[in-house]
This record gives structure tokens, sequence and C-alpha cells, in this order.
């Protein structure tokens, strides 16, 4: 039975009065998963004063008290791992294993912050004056908006949310809207973990409304710190309107994202991680692999594989055990298709049986399921692509990776950086000096050896540069610094003024001195 959904604002459902959206499963469009109530501008605004009145009262809350909050979401979230994993597979049409461990990444964020509380740590700094200390503090920012996509609608809500709440912020959480199901779920769990109303605050609106609440949010000074995971089109728009107030914005953005595969590398491993960050959830992560750069000497033989695992992938229904689902929403769907018009007459085209939308008049081998029932899409290999071309250029959401020779290393690390994305990036290789080499030398926030451009951890940061973010970091102890602000102390008990720089006493000392020959 679909349900009815609606902002929640200080623990209260928040009805908009506007006709509802319809969420459909992507793998079975006929199956309604939730009708959604619309917010717009006003309720941003309404949803941002709530967490201004609430944050002092949970600021002021023990730290090591909001950290055994965090605990519990953890716990209830554990509890509560196959039905959300269903949830998320139902709503957005990821495969049900990949759910699964969607949702492991909420419990280990959980489990990495939830000691968090009873550390937060400050220094004690030796001063340079007697009768003195200093010290500083981690001080929370204050009312959070944290606005997220929804291919990962659990794993990178929790990422901004747990810290900044486990800080003693509050925060206004807009979900995707074709996620919202699974977004008020998450509140749920959250909500029955122990957070005060208003604390946590959801809204569901529309990208446009999200903005103009946003701007006037801004305005009213009810928001400290924005968080935004998308485009990065939709990023620098946000970046841009932060800057006006002097904020900080926290961007984790899209990418392009390259995967190096030198001669010496293991060919079968670098297809498997090419198959895993290609094509997993249907090439729909920020993370995906954008363009496989393979040495001349073995382009290829790993070609060859790599068509060859492609065609015999299983994709379909996400229920089962398939490579990749559906699409998340139509919407993807048809800006795929205006990706798919990226390719050129000096491409080769390969991995399917066809290409764009798999339908009856357009099969695709190996399927499982009902190809009609939903938005699914043919795997798309791209040989042949050169620095020139666009699509080198462009993140193509959607199962599409392109394959392109290099000489060496060098030209591989030119290639990998020359598009201007910075998120993501794997290099094949059992020599570690060109490990070392493309480490020292690569643009992007994160970098993988042997291993795929998808997979993120818990506890390490997560972030890009450039075109993929402004250098912000969420996960592990990094995070930290998005949602505190450093706080100086310092004491003086002397009984006087003591000025720093002109009141220090100096070191008598024989600077003339020299040994004797």
């Amino acid at each position: 039975m679909a349900m009815d959904l609606s902002s929640i604002i200080a623990g209260q459902p928040r009805s908009s009065g506007h006709p509802p959206r319809t969420n459909r499963n992507p793998a079975r469009l006929d199956e309604v998963v939730a009708e959604i109530d619309l917010g717009d501008a006003d309720t941003v605004v309404a949803a941002c004063e709530a967490a201004r009145d609430a944050q002092s009262a949970w600021a002021a809350t023990p730290a090591p008290r909001r950290g055994r909050v965090v605990q519990q979401i953890g716990r209830l979230v554990e509890a509560n791992k196959a039905d959300l994993a269903r949830l998320i597979t139902a709503e957005i049409g990821k495969p049900y294993v990949e759910a699964l461990g969607e949702v492991q990444e909420v419990i280990d964020t959980c489990d990495f912050f939830l000691g968090e509380g009873r550390r937060l740590y400050g220094q004690t700094v030796p001063s340079e004056m007697p009768d003195k200390q200093l010290f500083t503090y981690r001080m929370p920012v204050g009312v959070t908006m944290i606005i997220t996509a929804g291919n990962f609608p659990v794993a990178v809500p929790s990422w901004y949310l747990i810290p900044a709440l486990l800080c003693g912020n509050t925060a206004v959480w807009k979900p995707a809207e074709y996620a919202a199901a699974v977004g008020h779920a998450l509140y749920e769990l959250c909500a029955h973990g122990g957070l005060p109303p208003g604390v946590l605050n959801v809204v569901l609106a529309g990208g446009e409304q999200t903005f103009s609440g946003l701007e006037r949010a801004l305005d009213a000074g009810l928001v400290d710190k924005v968080g935004f995971t998308g485009s990065t089109a939709v990023g620098e728009r946000i970046g841009a309107l932060c800057g006006r107030h002097l904020q900080q914005p926290c961007l984790e953005l899209g990418g392009k994202n390259p995967m190096v595969v030198m001669d010496d590398a293991d060919l079968d491993l670098a297809v498997e991680g090419a198959l895993f960050s290609g094509f997993g959830t249907a090439g729909q992560r920020c993370t995906s692999l954008g363009t496989a750069i393979v040495h001349a000497d073995v382009h290829d033989t790993f070609l060859d594989r790599f068509v060859s695992a492609t065609e015999q992938a299983a994709i379909g229904d996400p229920t089962q055990a398939v490579l990749y689902g559906p699409m998340l929403h139509e919407r993807f769907a048809e800006r795929f298709e205006e990706w798919l018009g990226l390719i050129d007459v000096h491409h080769e085209v390969s991995g399917s049986t066809a290409t764009g939308r798999i339908t009856a008049a357009h099969p695709r081998k190996n399927f499982v399921g009902d190809p009609t029932a939903g938005i699914f899409y043919h795997p798309t290999i791209v040989a042949g692509v050169r620095a020139d071309d666009e699509l080198y250029r462009t993140e193509t959401f959607g199962p599409m990776v392109g394959v392109m020779a290099c000489r060496d290393l060098e030209e591989a690390i030119g290639l990998a950086n020359g598009h201007g994305y910075g998120l993501s990036s794997a290099i094949y290789t059992t020599d570690p000096r060109n490990v070392f080499r493309f480490r020292e030398r690569i643009s992007a926030g994160m970098l993988s050896v042997n291993n795929s451009t998808s997979g993120a951890e818990a506890h390490l940061p997560f972030g890009g540069n450039g075109r993929s973010g402004n250098g912000s970091r969420l996960s592990g102890q990094w995070v930290l610094d998005q949602f505190t602000r450093w706080q100086s102390v310092n004491w003086d008990y002397a009984g006087r003024l003591q000025k720093a720089q002109m009141d220090v006493e100096d070191v008598p000392a024989d600077l003339g001195f020299r040994l004797e020959r």
C-alpha cells in the first residue's frame, strides 16, 4: 500500500495543500511507492525557523548524551536493515544486495560517531607568558541545511546528518523527491532514536522551491551551514549563494572518474573493477567509472575482456542477483538519452545487443525479469574516446563507460586530470613506482590502487576537488571541521595585563660565540 508523505517540521507533518507527486517503483512502474505532498519555499523557511528554535537546547545537551542518541539511531537502523533496504530497492531500483550494503554504511557511520560524543577534543596550548593558559574548543556551527541526491538515499545523508547532530547542530534535510519514502523512513528511525522535535526537520520540495527557500533563510540569518550532494551545475549556484553570506558550503559534486590500467596490471582484476564501478547502480554514482585509460600494449586485450564480461552480466529485476537494475527515475533516463548522443562516428560501441532503453524491440541478452515493466537501459562501452571529445569531459550519469588508450603513465595522468573533475580515481598496476607517481599527481580527492573507483569506507575522508567539489570532506574525523568552528580561549590569571608579543621575556644568549679552531 502506497504511503502518503509530507514534510516534517518540529516533529509534525506539514501539509502544503498542493497536488501530490506520485513516486513509482522504477523497476515496476505500475507499483506506486508513495504519494508525496511537496512543500514550497515557505516550507523551507518554516523548517529553518524550527531548527533555529531547537538549536540552543540541543547544543546544551552534553555531547556524550548526543552520542548516545547516535548509538540508538544506529541500533534502530541495524534492527530495520532488511526493511529499509527493501524500501530502497522499491523506490529507486537499487539491487537489494547493494541496498543492504548502503544501509550498513549508515550503521558504520553511527558506530564511528557514537564515541565522538566523548571526544570532540579541543587542546590545551602552552602560553608564551607566565600565569596564562590557552585552550581551544569545538563549537557547533548552528543550523545546517542538508540537500542530498537520491542515488544513495540513506548513506550519503548519514555522512552529513550524523556528525552534524552529534556536534550539537540542528538540521533541515531536503532529500531527493524521488527518494522521499526512504527519506521519511530514515527520519522515523532518527526520531525514535531519541532526537527531540525540531532537531531534525525534513522538507519534501522541488529543487527550485528549495533554492528559493534557502535564499530566504540565509537572508534571514536562519542557516549557518549548507551541505549539498548533487550536480556540479547546482553546486555552483549554491556556492555562489552561500558566498554572498560569507559561508563556505560543503559541496560533494559530480565526477568523471578515471581508471588507469597499466601494462603490468592484472587485467582480470581490472575488468572486474571496471564492471562494478562502471555499471553498478546503473552507472548512477558520483564515483562511477567515467573513462578507462588503458596502456596501448594491453588495450585490446582489456577491451575484449571488458566487453565479454559486460555482455554476460545479468541486468534487470533489482530483487534478483543482477549487476544493476533500472534508472533511478524517468528524468535520469531522459538525460541519459541526451548523453548517448555524444557518441560520435569515430567511436566503437559495444557491451550489449543494442543501446538505449531495453524494450521488446531492443532486447538485452541475460536480462532478468520483464524489461517493459521498468526503466532499464543497455550497458554501453564506448571505445576510441579522445581528449577532444565532449564525451571525455562530460559526466554521463548512467550505464556508459568510455575507453581510451595511452602510451605511458605520463600521458595517462594527463588524461586522468584533463577534464577538470577531481572526485575519485583508480590505477591498476603491480609496480609501486607507478602507484606513487600517480598518487603524487592525480587531482582527485580519492585514489584506489587495484580497486574500483567506487566503494568508500565510512571512516575515510570523502570528497573531491575542481569540478567535483570545493575541497570539503565528509566522513571520519575530517567531517568534524564542516560542522564545528574552533573557539580559542586565553585565560590570564597574572593579575595584570600581559600583551602578547610585547611582554614576552627574551632569552639571553651569546650569539657571537664561535668554537675555537
